[in-house]
């Protein structure tokens, strides 16, 4: 195998769930499509470092989205024995990612909104829920619960994002603070979901980041 390939493993076709190709995880031997995963690389000077992005040079090695296969993987070794090298692990790795992938979603928001696909304030949501065009809704998790509570009430099945808080949410989309937001239906919003999926693999040792109807309608 080209040192300079991705670790892969594709079905007839060449793809996954809905296109996307398939990687397999260091740590659980599973293969799963790209958009579940977290790629790393090992930069020139050994040190591993989180591609979030997919987009950095040299070969890709991957994990699935989970901070319990990042500490399984690194307490065997794993990317060393994948990269046939040496390997320098940072102490901080598992915050590195949930900050990343933080970033990446806040930043889709934004595109969102610039693009005229994302709506902030508690009317403005609740009008694009009734016309059913939402494609995932974000809530604050530091909001009120009455308010989350009536939003959600308008469609109880739309895929929820609740793993920001409520300066998070208004610095995405210029503002002091937003507790209530929604992405259009859409490419955007389906990115989106993917990236939060990834990010709540990091942060799942607190529940009340995820709803039932989210994990309902997850993006795959």
């Amino acid at each position: 195998m080209d040192m300079n390939e991705d670790l892969a493993i594709s079905p007839p076709g060449g793809t996954g769930t809905h296109g996307s190709p398939l990687r397999r995880c260091l740590a659980s031997r599973t293969e799963r499509p790209k958009h579940e995963m977290v790629r790393f690389s090992v930069d020139p000077d050994g040190v591993l470092v989180p591609d979030v992005d997919g987009r950095l040079p040299g070969r890709g090695l991957w994990l699935l989205a989970d901070r319990d296969m990042l500490q399984k993987a690194c307490k065997k070794g794993l990317f060393a024995k994948a990269a046939r090298a040496s390997v320098k692990i940072p102490d901080d790795l598992g915050e590195r990612i949930e900050r990343l992938l933080t970033q990446r979603c806040l930043d889709r928001i934004g595109l969102a909104r610039r693009a005229g696909q994302a709506v902030a304030g508690f009317e403005k949501v609740r009008a694009m829920l009734r016309g059913g065009k939402v494609g995932v809704l974000l809530q604050a998790h530091d909001g009120a619960e009455g308010g989350r509570s009536k939003v959600q009430a308008l469609d109880p099945g739309a895929p929820l994002i609740d793993l920001f808080d409520a300066v998070e949410l208004g610095a995405a989309v210029g503002r002091e603070h937003a507790v209530h937001m929604a992405v259009a239906r859409g490419r955007l919003a389906e990115e989106l979901i993917r990236d939060a999926n990834r990010l709540r693999g990091f942060r799942k040792s607190d529940p009340t980041h995820e709803t039932s109807s989210a994990q309902r309608r997850r993006a795959h």
